[in-house]
Parts: C-alpha cells; structure tokens; sequence
C-alpha cells in the first residue's frame, strides 16, 4: 500500500469512529423537563441532571407557558449555557444533536451557547443567564431582549 492510500484509509477509519460516536449519543433518549415556573424564571431541579445518566449533557426543558422549550447545556466547572430552542433565521423548533443546535426547516446550525455555525442563519440565538442554586438552575428569563418569550394564547 503507497503513503496516500494509507492516509486516505486512515482518515476514513478515523472519520467513521467518530461518526459512530456521535450516532451512539444521539440514540439515547432525551431528557426533557417542566421545570419550576417563577416569576422571573424556571428552576431546574438539579436531580434533572442524574436522570441524564452522564450519557447527555444537555437536559431540555418544556413548559406550557413558553413558546418555545429551553436546552440547558453543561459546560462543565460549574458553567452551564441556556438557549432558547427557535432559529434566529425564521422561528423553527430547533432539534438538539449532540453538541449542537440543528433548524429542520434550512438546515442552519448552533453550538451549545447559540452561536450560528452554519447558515443561512447568521445571528446568534436567544440565551438566558443561569445561576447555580443550592436546590437547582434558574434560569432568568427577564433579559430584556427576551420579549415574547411567555406563549400567546
């Protein structure tokens, strides 16, 4: 075998490792959360973060009085990031995979602090300020740039 076939097959050895990486994590199942309405917020219970089992690190949380759900990231140390789950393109539901935010609608992509990294989108997505609490995360919904964040109905 010459030097450029063993490349060739080695990137691809390497490429389908880490593709099956990825599947792998995609198909454990989603933790999804209501999490505890507030007046300025949602507190995230922190035993949402042990049903994950360590296999995700992301939990999403739903509630009926937002219009869209919330994917709450670990960072790790301590950090954690919140986005809001609509596409700064045009308002789709966004689908979590992995470390990344996906719009079924065009195919724009985020990473996990709403950054775009694929368009067409080229803003960044909603995020919220998330403090660590002794009972949980709370996840501060008064950011002024977060108007229409409580569903219409």
């Amino acid at each position: 075998m010459n030097r450029k076939d063993f490349l060739r097959q080695g990137c691809l050895m390497c490429m389908g490792i880490m593709a099956g990486a990825t599947l792998l994590e995609s198909c454990a199942p989603v933790h999804y959360t209501t999490g505890t309405l507030q007046q300025d917020g949602i507190l995230v219970d922190k035993k949402e973060w042990e049903q994950t089992n360590n296999k995700r690190n992301y939990i999403i949380v739903r509630h009926d009085d937002l219009q869209f759900p919330i994917c709450v990231y670990h960072l790790g140390d301590g950090r954690y990031s919140a986005v809001w789950m609509s596409c700064s393109h045009q308002g789709a539901e966004l689908q979590v995979a992995g470390d990344q935010l996906t719009c079924p609608a065009h195919g724009s992509e985020f990473d996990q602090q709403g950054n775009a990294t694929q368009g067409p989108a080229t803003a960044p997505l909603r995020t919220f300020p998330v403090t660590v609490a002794d009972n949980g995360l709370f996840i501060d919904l008064r950011a002024p740039q977060n108007t229409n964040l409580r569903a219409t109905n």
